[in-house]
């Protein structure tokens, strides 16, 4: 399907000479993609069509801006609101793509171009935002909402562009928006130097393992993978184990040699530390300044103005509840360990590697058995596309003939049960160098009636790519992670609004996270994990005993996994709820850690944060600051909706409906929160959490 687009009003594009105009011929940013759902022509796209597109798609817009602002008719929500909404077209495409790009598969040229370009960008954001002509036009409008006859999607559209730009600083003095305009470019340049030390810095740190018996325990099939990275990274003969994202790489689990497994985490905690350490204090720093500025106590204030838990207090409350019970059940779970190891205490390093052995003697559960069980394709179709069709009735078919991003990256086309077009989903699953690490979703295309667009949705994960013919086998984590990831995609590709600002996953941020950690409950829904946990060679379905056994063996180890959640949310909690003249010098990271953890009682040095500073990608190089609590919150949520889904006596394909059509659906067109309620029929009860997460045993 090939969508027809909407063009902006006429009175708001900038006249163009016919020989400017010229080169839009050959930039494919400059018009619509004429390809289905508008997916970006990647077959055409070049480096040298970034830069160009970018310049064009600041300057169109900021002409329609002061086209808006400078019409001499009164505002009305049309002429303002909606043609609002219409702008900056080159701009939002380029954006997509080259954030994709560079996230996915940068190069050289790409992470050069992304440092020239992020303070450009926060300083055109910053253009529209403040724009005082717009601000008064909307200011106008919003004081008379009540009487402008708007229905419910329209009055929340015109409701947060006035409050993004209120709490943007629009009511700030000139001289006062002088400066914050510096701390928000400041602040955008530093994070993507953040996000290209870790790069580095992660890259520079992966094991190089010269011995294949040093490897014993891992399963062949990474060992394959490892020497293949190797290979691919000039290390012929010899194996490399990447540093994941986060804390503790799974290797830890079942590598034997504990100086190997030793020197795998050391490498994981301190890279970062150096390069990124002294620039974190900067950036919390500058952070704070702008708090201040714009009349808040300090930058989580700030965030939690536009946040579901409204108050630092209702956050400090939330995680305060889960830090006993998390402590309670990883003491448990360490002195199991000990008694396993027949030591005192177990290191952190150790901690993984005995908590198998503890699973397998206590349950009877070998992870690494379950992997000939979860093979990638079979996961996918089987089990990830077949929840969706059980839960919401969609179905799924391969495009091949659609060029994406990368040769690894696959394209889907979306359709309801009736038949009618939902979207694409674009999945690149495999780890390489030229990705970051970790796992997220992006929208290429954002849903909206009003410009006519479907959603173009991407899934990111990081599966180390074996050998050519070997197949794709995963660990239990890494199942958990597609499904919460197409979570994602689903909130993207099921939106259905008018207006682009309140499409799909815009809503705050820690409520994102929500429909994401709900979809993780299907991986595990008996007639789903029977339809996709097979043995990869000869079909044979995962033995009947196994999945009850998996969730016992996960219960076991949610008491480290609280533990070194809150501890890492905590740490950006710390970092950003303290004026600027407490923070630490660039030198004091290390010291910072250890009283924030030491103060909430989460010094636990067997469970390490899952994130420290210097690799914290997440506060210090893209949009969680002071919001990394939200993956709890999220979770109060999430798992009081997988008791209702479980427990409201209606089908599973009956309550889908319901929860796609009053959430997934709704992105930010109601107040997140009414969604909810809207679901379950109740306000958040965070006791389902405290059970799952074993505070009442």
């Amino acid at each position: 399907m090939t969508s027809a687009k909407s063009s902006p009003p006429a009175s708001t594009v900038p006249a163009r000479t016919a020989a400017e105009a010229a080169p839009a011929l050959s930039n494919p940013f400059f018009t619509p993609s004429e390809l289905p759902y508008e997916l970006p022509p990647f077959a055409r796209i070049r480096h040298e069509h970034f830069l160009p597109a970018f310049e064009r798609g600041m300057a169109d817009q900021l002409a329609e801006i002061a086209a808006i602002g400078g019409s001499g008719a009164p505002p009305t929500f049309e002429n303002t609101v909606e043609a609002l909404e219409r702008s900056g077209a080159v701009l939002y495409r380029a954006s997509r793509v080259f954030f994709n790009k560079a996230n996915a598969d940068t190069d050289g040229a790409t992470q050069e171009l992304e440092a020239e370009i992020v303070p450009r960008l926060a300083a055109h954001e910053d253009a529209v935002l403040l724009d005082p002509a717009l601000f008064a036009r909307l200011e106008a409008l919003h004081e008379q909402r009540d009487r402008l006859g708007l229905d419910g999607e329209q009055r929340r559209l015109l409701e947060r562009h006035h409050a993004l730009r209120v709490r943007a600083g629009a009511r700030l003095a000139p001289e006062q928006q002088g400066r914050l305009r510096e701390l928000n470019a400041e602040i955008a340049a530093l994070c993507t130097e953040f996000r290209k030390n870790l790069r580095t810095d992660t890259a520079a740190a992966a094991l190089v393992v010269e011995r294949t018996e040093e490897l014993a325990g891992l399963p062949a099939d990474e060992i394959a993978a490892a020497a293949e990275s190797a290979r691919e990274l000039g290390h012929d003969g010899h194996y490399v184990i990447g540093l994941r994202n986060f804390t503790n790489p799974p290797q830890l689990a079942t590598l034997e040699d504990p100086a190997l497994r030793e020197r795998l985490l050391t490498a994981s905690l301190e890279r970062g530390l150096t390069s990124n350490g002294p620039l974190a204090v900067t950036v919390v720093t500058l952070r704070a300044e702008r708090a201040a500025l714009l009349g808040y106590p300090h930058h989580a204030a700030w965030q939690l103005a536009d946040q579901t838990a409204g108050t630092a207090g209702a956050v400090e409350e939330m995680l305060g509840k889960l830090i006993g019970p998390a402590l309670a059940h990883a003491e448990r779970e360490g002195a199991a360990l000990a008694e396993a190891a027949g030591v005192a205490e177990v290191r952190a390093a150790d901690w993984q590697y005995y908590a198998e052995r503890v699973r397998k003697e206590r349950f009877d559960l070998d992870a690494a058995a379950l992997r000939p069980y979860l093979e990638l394709e079979r996961v996918l179709r089987d089990g990830v596309f077949h929840a969706a069709t059980l839960v919401y009735g969609v179905t799924f078919t391969e495009r091949p003939d659609l060029v994406a991003y990368h040769p690894d990256a696959r394209v889907f086309e979306v359709h309801n049960a009736d038949g009618s077009p939902v979207g694409l989903y674009i999945g690149d699953f495999h780890a390489r160098e030229s990705k970051q690490g970790g796992a997220w979703m992006n929208e290429l295309v954002l849903q909206s009636r009003l410009l006519d667009q479907r959603s173009v949705v991407v899934n990111n994960l990081n599966i180390p790519k074996p050998p050519a013919g070997d197949p794709v086998l995963l660990n239990w984590r890494e199942v958990i992670t597609l499904f919460h990831e197409f979570g994602h995609a689903l909130h993207g590709l099921f939106s259905d609004v008018r207006y682009p600002l309140l499409a799909g996953t815009k809503v705050p941020r820690d409520f994102v996270e929500f429909p994401s950690q709900v979809n993780e409950m299907w991986a595990e829904w008996p007639e789903v994990l029977a339809h996709y946990a097979r043995h990869h060679r000869t079909g044979e379905p995962m033995p009947p005993e196994l999945p009850a056994k998996l969730r016992e063996a996960e219960r076991f180890g949610e008491g480290f996994n609280s533990v070194e959640h809150l501890a890492a949310a905590l740490l950006d909690w710390s970092w950003h709820t303290l004026p600027a003249a407490e923070l630490p010098d660039k030198d004091g990271t290390a010291a910072f850690e250890a009283a924030t953890l030491e103060r909430h009682g989460l010094a636990r040095p067997a469970i390490p944060p899952r994130y420290r500073t210097g690799y914290f990608a997440h506060v210090f190089g893209g949009g969680y600051a002071a919001g990394y609590y939200g993956y709890r919150w999220a979770e109060v949520l999430d798992a009081d909706t997988v008791r209702w889904f479980r427990e409201n006596g209606r089908t599973v394909r009956e309550s889908g409906e319901i929860f796609r059509r009053e959430l997934l659906s709704r992105g930010n067109s109601v107040e997140p929160m009414e969604a909810f309620r809207a679901v379950v029929g109740h306000d958040p009860d965070i006791g389902p959490l405290l059970a799952r997460r074993g505070a009442q045993e």
